[in-house]
């Protein structure tokens, strides 16, 4: 007689699962540590659209965890090569596989158990390829592994407080700056050619100087433009002026040379005048010689 399989137990899905122990942050300053990890991959993520980049939130990787109710996650996390939906939790049996990458912030009360349980965790059961930690209060307390055989090797820093990440070809670093108000050393994402990543935030204010600056640009263009266009306008004006005065001068000349003409003019009929007086005279002169010399004859 045969007995059909025993039908094997449902693992809960992120739907079954807590996804809020109820419990604070270590500090606000840790919670805006996790904030400017998180926000500043974003768009990288997006430009990639193949990870999830999540943060505080839990992480469900076996059936001993569930019944150990051990409900903590990292505080930083990448998984590569899935989709970017949204999720209330990371449940490692629902998608498939668990986190590339782990970021852990430590502190006082956390620092044992990121650098050595959750250390031993993400290496051995979730076989996580990069694992860093970082004390938000002690930025030197910074380090960073890859998984190499089974095993995690510390990657070696590039310059003091810089750390690569080969797998995502980015790298960990500090950065000496204000956000949200606070003003601090934080740890930052960079590129390969060592640019920072920027949030959301930053470059939409970003676009918004670039605008800014832009626009301050074209109204100083537009200022010495108009201030060009003055001075030629200026430079015109002084040339008609110039022009004007010119043949202002020019008449006067001719005025002068028309009053020196009639001068002339005149001149020259006061001596015709004055000649043909004289050569008046003189015929009578003549006549009257004449007339003289006649009567003597007599």
């Amino acid at each position: 007689m045969n007995h059909p399989a025993a039908a094997l137990p449902r693992l809960p899905t992120e739907d079954d699962l807590p996804s809020d122990d109820g419990e604070p942050m270590e500090t606000w300053r840790h919670r805006l540590q996790m904030d400017l990890l998180i926000d500043a991959l974003l768009p990288w993520a997006e430009a990639r659209g193949d990870c999830f980049v999540g943060g505080n939130m839990f992480l469900y990787f076996s059936e001993e965890q569930l019944r150990g109710k051990d409900f903590r996650g990292p505080d930083v996390f990448v998984v590569l090569g899935v989709s970017p939906h949204e999720r209330k939790s990371w449940v490692v049996w629902q998608e498939g596989k668990g986190p590339d990458l782990v970021i852990e912030l430590v502190s006082e009360t956390s620092r044992q158990v990121d650098k050595v349980e959750k250390k031993q965790i993400y290496q051995d059961r979730l076989r996580v390829a990069e694992y860093f930690w970082f004390d938000p209060w002690a930025p030197e307390d910074f380090a960073g592994f890859s998984l190499v055989d089974g095993r995690y090797r510390p990657l070696t820093p590039t310059a003091p407080g810089q750390i690569p990440s080969p797998l995502l070809a980015l790298r960990l670093g500090w950065w000496d700056g204000s956000f949200r108000t606070v003003e601090t050393r934080w740890l930052r994402w960079w590129d390969a050619d060592g640019n920072l990543l920027l949030t959301h935030t930053e470059i939409a204010q970003a676009e918004a100087a670039a605008e800014k600056a832009h626009a301050e640009a074209a109204q100083a263009e537009a200022e010495a433009a108009q201030a060009e266009a003055e001075a030629a306008q200026a430079e015109a004006e002084a040339a008609q002026a110039e022009a004007e005065a010119a043949q202002a001068g020019a008449e006067a000349a001719q005025a002068e040379a028309k009053a020196a003409q009639a001068e002339a003019d005149a001149a020259q009929r006061q001596l015709a005048e004055e000649t043909r007086r004289a050569e008046t005279a003189e015929a009578e002169l003549r006549r009257l010689r004449a007339l003289i010399g006649k009567e003597g004859d007599a």
